[in-house]
């Protein structure tokens, strides 16, 4: 493919517009903790926005000073990230997450928790330099045995969904940071992972607008700067393209039916589901022309070359009239507005919670060891219940992790489970990981005769789950068992504790439950 001349702006080689505007809607990513020469170069080109991932991030002090040096390049750019919370995290990506995700949000079913949880986190990317977090997730996770979605969401219930999104977006801008609702038009009642294939949602219209745009609807009221789109199918919407790619749903549904004039960004370009049927470059002319304005691309595909075949993908169709000039500078130039919000926001960022702003360190420890927002959360978000008095245990326990094997946008880098909390309260306990048909009979023989706690994450998608569960169960009645995915088996031990999400929070609060630190509100007899 030809690549045309970037010469930086003033340069006598000279830089035209639409080179530039090709740039500036791409929001790539890159390796390292510092960014790479080729990433500051091209953001003296026009390139206007950044994706960062775990892989980019070791502390608070090493990210602000990667995002100052992203901006002595370009004052304005969007340093965008992938910041959940709860199970999905990039700030805390080695330790676990501070805030509980939305489901557990979505459990307490209280929306000004919801708006602070959001606030805090918010204000903790504001002050590290992001300013633009691909959060919340709007789904209404309608099929149980969605392997993407779960916990991500805010629950099952539409209306739940999206009361819980609009305070989730307002206390995120309320931070100075753009919120990035997504994705767009629902992926909650799939069951295909859009990362490893194109999944199809096959509903009718009444269904799609009571069910999966509601809390999008909610979303936009309350704000949203910009909208991820989804990388399915819907037939009812449009029966051939997946909605990254159709213009019937960006443009007809999102943009004129629905009202929205905020920013449309795309899933990553390199998931499967549009890399493995339409390819990266003729993917992202589709989603251009379709009504997207900002190409995601960098979870999977971080370097130059990645960044230049788009630049030049758009370039062309442009000139061969497959992209209209126009629909590109009204992308970049949708992307530059948003720029100068987040600007002007992070100045005028209120405080949610009646408190002054927290300084970078103290931030860092909210909702954990001091007892902040997130951990408050997380045990508000407990369902226990028990088949007789509990007595907790007073000497080490043996913790059994059935660990499933994690999805993509979830990550296999974050640690989770109640292993490290019950350690801090019951010195000596282990931790041993398990998996697969004889899970079961391999924790009882590592456990001996300490007392076990059977850590799960979705049962109800994992047979073999259930059947190492029943092992424990029939040998070892009082095992404890802690349910830290989607809650729909019923509880069957002598102690059984719903988290509603894997965040390291989640893990604390179940094992002071556990250890009798702390007694639950919320005990079922």
């Amino acid at each position: 493919m030809t690549t045309f001349a970037t010469g930086s702006p003033g340069s006598s080689s000279g830089q035209d517009g639409l080179t530039r505007d090709a740039l500036t809607v791409l929001q790539p990513g890159f390796t390292g903790t510092t960014a790479p020469d080729w990433l500051l170069r091209r953001l003296g080109e026009g390139l206007a926005s950044v994706g960062l991932f775990g892989r980019n991030i070791v502390s608070p002090g090493q990210l602000a000073a990667l995002t100052a040096q992203l901006r002595a390049e370009h004052e304005d750019v969007l340093v965008a990230i992938d910041e959940e919370g709860g199970d999905v995290t990039r700030l805390e990506v080695r330790t676990g997450s501070s805030f509980p995700g939305n489901h557990a949000l979505g459990a307490v079913d209280d929306t000004d928790l919801t708006r602070q949880v959001a606030f805090a986190l918010g204000r903790r990317l504001a002050q590290c330099g992001v300013n633009f977090n691909w959060a919340p997730s709007a789904d209404v996770n309608a099929n149980p045995s969605n392997p993407v979605i779960g916990v991500r969401s805010f629950g099952a219930d539409p209306g739940l969904v999206a009361r819980h999104t609009a305070a989730y977006v307002g206390g995120l801008q309320a931070a100075g940071v753009a919120a990035c609702t997504k994705h767009f038009p629902g992926h909650g009642d799939t069951a295909v992972d859009s990362h490893l294939s194109l999944p199809r949602i096959d509903a009718d219209r009444s269904l799609v607008d009571t069910r999966d745009l509601a809390p999008f609807r909610a979303a936009i009221a309350a704000g949203s700067r910009a909208m991820m789109s989804a990388h399915i199918l819907v037939p009812v919407l449009d029966p051939d393209l997946p909605a990254t790619l159709s213009r019937s749903v960006l443009t007809g549904l999102l943009r004129d039916e629905l009202g929205y004039d905020g920013l449309i960004v795309t899933d990553g370009m390199e998931m499967r589901a549009i890399s493995g049927t339409y390819g990266i470059e003729h993917g992202s002319v589709l989603a251009l022309a379709a009504g997207a304005d900002a190409i995601c691309v960098g979870g999977g595909l971080a370097d130059e070359e990645t960044v230049l075949r788009l630049r030049d993908a758009l370039v062309t169709a442009v000139r061969t009239g497959e992209l209209a000039e126009e629909r590109l500078a009204d992308a970049a130039n949708r992307v530059r507005a948003l720029a100068r919000w987040t600007r002007e926001a992070v100045g005028g960022a209120e405080d949610v919670d009646g408190t002054s702003p927290e300084p970078l360190g103290r931030a860092g420890r909210a909702g954990g060891a001091d007892g902040g927002i997130g951990l408050v959360a997380a045990r508000r978000a407990l369902t226990t219940t028990f088949r007789e008095p509990y007595a907790p245990p007073t000497r080490p326990v043996y913790v059994a992790a059935f660990t499933p094997v994690a999805n993509i946008a979830v990550g296999d880098e974050t640690p989770w489970g109640v292993g490290a909390e019950l350690a801090r309260l019951l010195p000596g306990t282990e931790t041993g990981t398990f998996a697969g048909d004889s899970a079961g009979a391999s924790a009882l023989a590592v456990a001996g005769t300490r007392r076990i706690v059977a850590v799960v994450r979705d049962e109800h998608r994992h047979p073999w789950m259930t059947a190492a569960l029943d092992i424990l169960l029939t040998t070892r009645p009082d095992t404890i068992v802690v349910e830290m995915g989607v809650p729909q088996s019923p509880p069957r031990a002598a102690l059984h504790i719903a988290t509603h999400g894997a965040a390291r929070v989640c893990g604390r609060a179940a094992a002071e439950i556990i250890a009798g630190v702390r007694q639950s509100g919320d005990l079922v007899p």
